[in-house]
């Protein structure tokens, strides 16, 4: 009897073992060991845990630069309307005392479940509040509205009002829904083609199939790289798959950047591949916490890459814009593009005038080499959430102000990816007509 006992406490122990030592050792996702859920921006690379906690005993300052190591850079390209120093006046020493505003964790602090909120970050709601509270007798407009609604009501952001802003609406007043031209912005490579080539040195001149210097590839690939825009200006093959000992089947994103370093820059401060920038595998479909096609509709976007919506060799842009997107993403807004009045904008050769990439990753003025131009900003992230980040940077280049808070502020017409007009309105407009109507009154 005493041999049995032993034989099933050793087996107990051993299944125990077993079922940690697998979830440590080669569970990528550690559930069982974390102290709670982390926030959807969190939620990709929480395996890789040294990212946050760079130094196991650090304390508060340690935290905080973890946070600005990855987010400083768009807190200052975003004129954060909260920064550190506002916090560090001595007049401001009783307020942090209640919340200290010094530090991203007093509202951003990870392993909360019950503080998540819909936007997907930690936050406790009344964090205005504390220093706020008078807004109601100071302000007239302000008067009868909860003190949570700050962010709800479509007003104010913490950290980003670069399209809140009283003299930014008061400049925008009156806008029409639609605005008379489209702003568009020319392709960086096409446009700076020869600028380049005198730049890098590198002979832009197109190339033909003999040309290939690793032709034994299938007639299909070799026929899709022939007609691609690599071929088109002098890009061989050995240039992406190295060759000889150096020879890579399947580039790598490491493999793109020696051209295209702020496509891959920004892809990596992204969602899509902040798992590579943390050193862990790259992100699948399965992953996320959205709604997804599991594994992806296509074999290729079972990881992601920059071949999984450029393909191998077309390098199809159209592809990668809008068909790359809903083949993985599975909501109702992204399911609902097709069906959009975006969708139906053509140019003349019939290719999408509005596409996803068009607003969630947009072109922005760069300076690569001393050539100025616009790239495509591959950090989703930057025009993500809250989505008034889309305005100055998407919404504007197309439509009136008013007509981008009320779209943005209305769920439902968001899902339908803006098919009909908004039922939300947002005061913010009429408030600041309102105060300069009486400013003019008050002077006549």
């Amino acid at each position: 009897m005493k041999k049995i006992s032993w034989i099933i406490w050793l087996l107990v122990t051993v299944a125990i073992l077993g079922f940690f030592g697998y979830e440590l050792l080669f569970k990528e996702q550690k559930p069982n060991f974390l102290p709670g859920a982390v926030t959807h921006g969190h939620f990709q690379i929480e395996m890789a845990c040294d990212t946050c906690h760079i130094d196991p005993f650090g304390g508060e300052e340690v935290l905080q630069d973890a946070c600005i190591n990855c987010h400083g850079e768009e807190l200052e390209k975003s004129l954060d309307s909260h920064p550190r120093k506002k916090f560090t006046d001595p007049r401001n020493a009783d307020l942090l005392e209640i919340l200290d505003a010094r530090y991203c964790a007093s509202c951003h602090l990870e392993h909360q479940d019950a503080m998540i909120s819909d936007m997907g970050v930690s936050l406790p709601s009344d964090y205005c509040y504390h220093c706020h509270e008078e807004i109601g007798d100071e302000r007239e407009s302000h008067k009868d509205l909860p003190y949570d609604s700050c962010q709800s009501a479509g007003c104010h952001n913490y950290h980003d009002n670069r399209a809140l802003y009283e003299d930014f609406l008061a400049k925008h007043l009156h806008e029409p829904n639609i605005l008379p031209a489209m702003k568009t912005h020319d392709d960086f490579y096409e446009s700076n083609l020869e600028k380049l080539a005198k730049v890098t040195g590198f002979d832009a001149q197109p190339l033909s199939l003999s040309d290939a210097d690793n032709s034994d590839e299938s007639k299909e690939l070799m026929d899709g790289w022939l007609h691609s825009s690599h071929a088109e200006s002098g890009v061989n093959c050995s240039q992406c798959h190295g060759s000889g000992e150096d020879y890579v089947e399947i580039p790598s994103h490491e493999n793109c950047q020696s051209c295209h370093g702020f496509e891959v820059e920004t892809f990596l401060k992204g969602k899509h591949g902040m798992r590579l920038a943390a050193g862990l595998s790259a992100m699948s479909p399965d992953d996320s916490k959205l709604a997804m096609h599991k594994s992806g509709s296509l074999e290729e976007h079972k990881e992601l890459s920059c071949n999984s919506c450029h393909m191998a060799h077309e390098f199809e842009t159209e592809f990668a814009a809008v068909d790359a997107c809903v083949s993985c993403h599975n909501d109702e807004h992204s399911n609902n593009f097709e069906n959009s009045k975006h969708f139906s904008l053509k140019d003349e050769s019939g290719a999408n005038k509005v596409t996803c990439a068009t607003c969630h990753m947009p072109k922005v003025e760069v300076n690569d080499k001393g050539i100025k131009g616009f790239k495509v900003n591959h950090n989703q992230n930057d025009t993500l959430r809250p989505n008034e980040k889309m305005i100055r940077p998407v919404c504007l280049d197309c439509h009136g102000l008013q007509f981008s808070l009320n779209a943005l502020a209305d769920e439902r017409l968001v899902e339908s990816n803006f098919v009909g007009m908004p039922d939300k309105h947002i005061e913010s407009l009429d408030w600041v007509e309102k105060r300069n109507s009486t400013k003019r009154d008050s002077v006549y």
